[in-house]
């Protein structure tokens, strides 16, 4: 796969991942609380890196092949994204959570976040509009390790957009209380908002 290629996907890819949407209001959410911006988006990342493997493997050519998977798929996704903004709004992020009760919440909010980029049906529908684009069977490359490449360039720039944005987040709004809560509130209700446009979107089409 030459550099051309690769430089082009990542280009539009760029443009896809600074396109505010689920993602980013999790990593915003996230980094309102101490120490929780990388595991956050490293479960951003696994999510992510199971599409890839799927890709890869193949599967997903089956999976978009049918509406009832993609139906069910995307319903989940947004079920989900509902249930978990709900819950950051109930409860908005708080900026003296100790040290030791975020060692114990890590791995929830790695899984939180693996569970809204896997089970986030765009990122699904990404992998298969996109990713074929840009991969060529006649190439030198075999079409799996053409997959591979693409997939770990798209998990690098949502890694490095998404950590940036925890942390600015963190470091702006760290000293302002008030702000913080309001922008987390702003989080939740985007996540609902996704949430409930994705459900609208696909049962209408159903």
């Amino acid at each position: 796969m030459d550099t051309t290629t690769v430089a082009a996907f990542l280009a539009v890819d760029l443009l896809l991942v600074f396109t505010p949407g689920a993602d980013w209001a999790y990593a915003i959410a996230a980094g309102l609380r101490d120490r929780s911006v990388v595991p956050a988006v490293a479960g951003l990342i696994a999510g992510y890196a199971g599409y890839t493997l799927l890709a890869v493997a193949g599967l997903v050519v089956i999976v978009a092949s049918s509406a009832t998977v993609l139906t069910v798929l995307t319903v989940a996704g947004a079920a989900y994204l509902i249930w978990l903004g709900w819950g950051v709004l109930r409860q908005p992020a708080a900026l003296t959570a100790s040290t030791a009760t975020m060692a114990a919440s890590r791995w929830q909010i790695a899984l939180k976040g693996a569970g809204i980029s896997g089970l986030n049906p765009k990122a699904l529908l990404l992998y298969f509009s996109l990713f074929p684009q840009f991969i060529h069977p006649s190439g030198g490359w075999p079409v799996a390790a053409q997959t591979g490449l693409l997939g770990t360039v798209h998990m690098t720039a949502c890694a490095a957009v998404y950590l940036a944005v925890g942390v600015l987040a963190r470091t702006v709004l760290r000293t302002r209380p008030s702000a913080a809560r309001t922008v987390t509130r702003v989080s939740g209700v985007m996540m609902i908002a996704i949430g409930g446009l994705l459900l609208v979107e696909r049962l209408a089409g159903w």
